[in-house]
């Protein structure tokens, strides 16, 4: 009975989201609406995707096994914070007016968080390899 329920709110949630696409088309140009609504999976599925995926290759490819788990973390920290970043790199009024939040300088705030992010895989990564090394060493004596 529960699957019902749940079915019937997700049929109702896809109705209400068909109707306001339907009602975002019928506003603006087709062809517009059409380039946004396909352009996004298309440029995932084409570009972001097999980067990531190679990107993951490299990384249990190269990256010794001790600094593969903070290198990951690093990578989806970096790519989340310039993700969340770009819309105020590219156009610095973008957003919404918000008094105090246009005054900052995002260059240097985007590059003081990936300081930060990288500055931890550095620990994490060293601390990580310290324990194995003594792990290692422990094991041979």
């Amino acid at each position: 009975m529960l699957r019902f329920v749940f079915a019937a709110a997700g049929l109702a949630a896809l109705a209400w989201g068909a109707w306001l696409a339907w009602d975002f088309a019928g506003a603006h140009n087709a062809v517009q609406v059409a380039f946004w609504l396909v352009g996004g999976p298309v440029v995932h599925d084409a570009l972001v995707a097999p980067v990531v995926g190679l990107a993951g290759l490299a990384l249990a490819r190269f990256v010794p096994v001790a600094w593969r788990v903070p290198v990951a973390v690093g990578a989806v920290l970096s790519g989340v914070l310039t993700l969340l970043a770009v819309p105020l790199l590219w156009h610095p009024f973008g957003v919404a007016t918000n008094p105090g939040l246009h005054d900052a300088n995002y260059v240097l705030g985007l590059s003081l968080a990936l300081a930060v992010v990288w500055l931890g895989v550095l620990v994490s990564g060293t601390a990580r390899q310290l324990k194995l090394s003594r792990a290692r060493s422990g094991q041979k004596t």
